[in-house]
């Protein structure tokens, strides 16, 4: 019996450890004006930000955050139309037709590599074209995606959580409506530690309801 309370105080004291490690301030902010109704874990992105090329598709931060969290958790990504020009809300509103149409990942890694990488993608034509080729769609279905009303409501539903966060940069990612990861207070002596502890960070947030 007291081998079993001993190793359930080594739990909670590991727990309690673990969970000190996480400070207001330090790997995270409370935001001053939490928001009601926001996704579980909702992180905003923009294909022309090279920080975001670089969480996706060097790092794979969003997938370290996914495989660390309840499968019950909802994580949602919404991309902002601060970055890239006129073509930033252009981008937006297809990003819209990929979470409509349920192609968000198909589409993700040829955009980001078009717009930044081969830089092929560079106006609307050559957008749809690279989407359509990824998502495996006809250009009729696209377009009628484009125009539809639960697009245009998926557009207005991702301007309106950026202001309500008062979003100032990306890669970001908030939690619960109530907290933003902190990047620059995360633990950057390397690459695989940074992105452990951004996924436990988000972990450990998703549990303060």
């Amino acid at each position: 019996m007291k081998k079993i309370w001993f190793a359930l105080v080594g739990l909670v004291l590991a727990f309690s450890a673990s969970a000190a490690q996480f400070t207001d301030g330090q790997q995270y902010v409370s935001l001053q004006k939490p928001v009601a109704g926001e996704p579980q874990v909702l992180e905003f992105f923009s294909f022309f930000c090279p920080h975001c090329y670089q969480f996706e598709r060097v790092y794979h931060v969003g997938d370290a955050v996914k495989k660390n969290l309840p499968a019950d958790t909802k994580v949602t990504k919404y991309h902002v139309d601060f970055l890239g020009g006129d073509f930033g809300p252009v981008v937006t509103h297809a990003w819209a037709v990929a979470m409509a149409l349920g192609v968000e990942d198909k589409v993700t890694a040829p955009l980001f590599d078009g717009i930044q990488k081969t830089q092929t993608i560079t106006d609307p034509d050559s957008l749809k074209s690279a989407f359509i080729n990824a998502a495996g769609i006809s250009a009729q279905e696209y377009d009628a995606a484009w125009n539809s009303f639960a697009v245009k409501a998926l557009v207005a539903q991702q301007q309106k959580a950026a202001a309500d966060v008062d979003l100032r940069g990306v890669p970001a990612m908030f939690v619960n409506g109530k907290y933003m990861i902190n990047n620059g207070g995360l633990d950057t002596s390397s690459m695989d530690n940074f992105v452990a502890e951004y996924a436990n960070v988000v972990k450990f947030l998703v549990s303060q309801k």
